[in-house]
């Protein structure tokens, strides 16, 4: 969220959660094998690796709307090569830093390296595939209303909450109505608030 506030100038919720979530799984890889102070350091660089990956994603116009790869994959790859860096096994240094050499570190790009290969090379296999037979992309009027409608034969948001939408194209279309203290809050008209 600090990352966020200084790029931006103002917190983002978003950024906020997936900083959290970049931290977690930046410090997955050497959970075991990582120090307190190496593990709050492997996750501060994650908080803040994943807004500078997002942004990047977003540049180069990668479509990833809620920051996944950003996430699980630019900080699951740092967290993996933090342990070449900072690793620690039954009380000796196996990380760079903590005088155990460079040999962990390479062994740790190679693995980033290698899930990368197979994960990029079978995605790509099985888009192509998908994209061969029954297509990849929705119509344009389901990618403008939103596929809650679509699929679900519902909104997932009350209309009034839904911009850009062609008037009366949600006419006769329910929404997912929020319970408890949710339906208080969607009562209200977010401009308003």
């Amino acid at each position: 969220m600090i990352t966020a506030w200084v790029c931006f100038g103002k917190p983002d919720v978003s950024f906020a959660l997936n900083g959290a979530l970049a931290g977690l799984v930046g410090i997955t890889a050497g959970c075991a094998n990582m120090t307190a102070p190496g593990s709050v350091l492997v996750g501060l660089i994650a908080g803040v690796l994943v807004v500078g990956s997002c942004v990047f994603f977003d540049k180069i116009r990668i479509d990833d709307p809620v920051g996944a790869v950003s996430v699980h994959g630019v900080c699951g790859a740092w967290g993996t090569l933090s342990v070449g860096l900072w690793g620690v096994s039954e009380g000796a240094g196996i990380g760079l830093f903590n005088g155990g050499g460079a040999a962990q570190l390479v062994t740790q790009a190679i693995g980033v390296g290698a899930a990368f290969a197979w994960s990029f090379f079978v995605s790509l296999g099985i888009f192509l595939l998908v994209k061969a037979t029954v297509g990849l992309r929705v119509s344009e009027t389901e990618e403008m209303e939103g596929l809650d409608v679509h699929e679900h034969g519902m909104a997932a948001y009350p209309p009034t909450w839904i911009a850009d939408l062609p008037t009366g194209s949600l006419t006769g279309v329910g929404y997912m109505a929020p319970t408890g203290e949710a339906a208080v809050a969607s009562s209200v008209n977010p401009q308003q608030a």
